[in-house]
C-alpha cells in the first residue's frame, strides 16, 4: 500500500500549515510508516492510505515522488 504522509520538518515547533509538507511512502500499515520515519525526527500530522484512483490523481502532480525509506 502506498501512504500520504503530512508532516512538518522541526518536530519540536508548533505545526503551522504553510510549512506542512507531503511525501509518499510504501508500507504494509501505518505503524510500519511511523517505524521507518522514526529517525527522521519528523512532526507527522497525518497519515492516509491511498486508494488506487486517490494515488492515480497524486502521481500527476510534477512533485510525485514515492519515498524509499
Amino acid at each position: 500500500m502506498v501512504y500520504k504522509v503530512l508532516y512538518q520538518e522541526l518536530s519540536k515547533e508548533v505545526p503551522v500549515r504553510e510549512r506542512t509538507q507531503a511525501m509518499y511512502v510504501e508500507a504494509n500499515s501505518e505503524r510500519e510508516v511511523r517505524e521507518k520515519l522514526f529517525e527522521k525526527k519528523l512532526n507527522i500530522e497525518y497519515i492516509q492510505v491511498l486508494n488506487e484512483e486517490h494515488l492515480e490523481y497524486e502521481k500527476q502532480n510534477e512533485d510525485f515522488q514515492l519515498e524509499n525509506v
